[in-house]
């Protein structure tokens, strides 16, 4: 088993184990569901959040981007991505966070973090796709900033129309995980 495979394996150990509850959920999209998955069991904590990262560094590397953007749930994992890329053999990379809410003082922007450049090439991260609605929101803030957003990426996919909803808008969704890539019984 390659390094790669070797913390694509314990992630996925982790995330079985902390971050998949079963029961009656209602999601963000307003649905209801048997499973709700809850990422910052896993990426508030350091290992967690190591694993996250590296694993997005390396789709970051792949599709040459020089940002990653995301809403401010995801803020600890943009700035993990942008930390490791740092030290990797690639350029630094950006991290703009898109705030959920608008401040109500300063500058009042709706991203935080350095300026997002026209024509610049950005990853989207999310921890979680279920009908791609906060993809599409994040979008829609950055368009004023000219950036062209390649691909979102998320830790798992829900597999609930997240991918067909993005792709009608023309943005390929990337998941690292599958929600069929983890049984009813995992956290057991």
């Amino acid at each position: 088993m390659t390094p790669s495979e070797a913390g694509r394996a314990e992630l996925r150990r982790l995330l079985a184990e902390r971050a998949f509850r079963w029961g009656d959920f209602v999601l963000a999209s307003g649905r209801r569901s048997d499973h709700f998955f809850d990422a910052k069991q896993v990426t508030l904590e350091g290992r967690g959040l190591q694993l996250a990262a590296t694993l997005l560094l390396r789709r970051c590397r792949e599709l040459d981007v020089v940002a990653v953007a995301g809403d401010d749930g995801v803020g600890p994992l943009l700035g993990a991505i942008a930390l490791l890329s740092a030290g990797d053999a690639g350029p630094p990379l950006r991290a703009l966070m898109i705030r959920r809410a608008e401040k109500q003082h300063g500058t009042r922007a709706k991203i935080a973090g350095p300026p997002a450049r026209p024509g610049e090439p950005v990853l989207l991260v999310e921890d979680v796709a279920t009908t791609g609605g906060s993809v599409l929101r994040a979008l829609e803030i950055l368009a004023p900033t000219g950036v062209r957003v390649v691909e979102a990426a998320v830790i798992v996919d829900r597999e609930e129309g997240a991918a067909e909803a993005l792709a009608a808008h023309g943005l390929p969704l990337f998941a690292l995980y599958r929600r069929s890539e983890f049984s009813a019984t995992a956290t057991a």
